[in-house]
């Protein structure tokens, strides 16, 4: 049983395809296969099984996933000992945010650390299902990711999380609707309005389907659209509300758009920071870590 091919089995339960994890460790698909053989041949209990095409792990499988998680962080452990990577503050650190996030907190985050001595960070944007935000640690150091309050709770036994905020959504309104004079909405309100919400599985669609349920009117939904600075534009130029997030919307808003809270269900998202815990151990993640908390903290004081 070796560490990589405990690595291996650990990248097969997140990424779920021995393609992707071929791709994730940039290895061929037919070396990840020998690999996931060999480990196989140690133990008496199989470590994985078909669904479909695809290659998933057992109930074993996991337990052994998992175990090696830990080996593989003991030894990121080992090598922080030396000094020299770990305890460098000017690495390379590799961030994925979903859209909403990255504009709001990408700019300020390259401005901060665009000096020498700092971490060298690579930005990408990867608007994914929530559920989908843990198995983007396998490719990014830190993932920014978001839930609703009622969504399930992120994967904590794979994953470490660094909280960044507690954002509500709220109602988008054009400047000159009635609703816009008020200080708060309620679902009654907003019930018959036609919206712009997302698609199925993503935030806010969820959070209309919340406003749906305690109206008891099915909602009118005119446009489906996951990226926030079009969503504002449609809202600004009437016909539709929509929702949007408090703190991070700044970069979208305009002065033909109000927003107003929506009380009688909760409509707050959780952002985090999601790491292998290994990766926290590195003196460059942190630093970036301290950095996106003091920007996130920015926003909501101004929010």
């Amino acid at each position: 049983m070796e560490i990589h091919q405990l690595e291996i089995l650990r990248e097969l339960g997140a990424l779920g395809s021995v393609k992707a994890v071929a791709d994730t460790l940039m290895v061929t698909p037919s070396a990840v296969s020998q690999q996931l053989a060999h480990l196989q041949r140690t133990v008496d209990v199989p470590l994985t099984r078909k669904e479909g095409r695809n290659l998933v792990l057992t109930e074993a499988g996991q337990v052994l996933a998992d175990a090696g998680a830990a080996v593989v962080s003991a030894m990121a452990d080992a090598r922080g000992a030396l000094g020299t990577y770990h305890g460098s503050p000017a690495g390379r650190v590799t961030i994925s945010g979903f859209h909403s996030a990255g504009q709001a907190l990408f700019g300020p985050l390259a401005r901060i650390l665009d000096q020498p001595g700092h971490p060298r960070i690579e930005l990408s944007d990867e608007d994914v299902a929530q559920q989908d935000f843990p198995a983007l640690t396998a490719r990014y150091d830190l993932v920014l990711a978001h839930r609703m309050d009622h969504s399930p709770r992120w994967p904590t036994e794979r994953v470490a999380v660094i909280p960044l905020a507690h954002e509500p959504l709220d109602v988008a309104l054009p400047a000159g609707h009635p609703l816009a004079r008020q200080d708060t909405v309620t679902v009654h309100d907003v019930g018959a309005e036609a919206w712009v919400t997302s698609h199925p599985g993503y935030s806010p669609a969820d959070v209309l389907s919340a406003v749906a349920a305690v109206s008891s009117r099915e909602p009118n939904i005119v446009h489906r659209i996951n990226d926030y600075s079009t969503v504002a534009a449609l809202v600004a130029a009437g016909g539709v509300v929509g929702l949007l997030p408090r703190y991070t919307a700044g970069p979208v808003l305009n002065p033909d758009i109000v927003l107003r809270p929506l009380e009688g269900i909760s409509t707050r998202r959780r952002i985090d920071l999601l790491a292998r815990p290994e990766n926290l151990k590195r003196r460059a993640v942190v630093l970036v870590c301290e950095a996106l908390e003091d920007i996130m903290a920015g926003l909501v004081k101004q929010g």
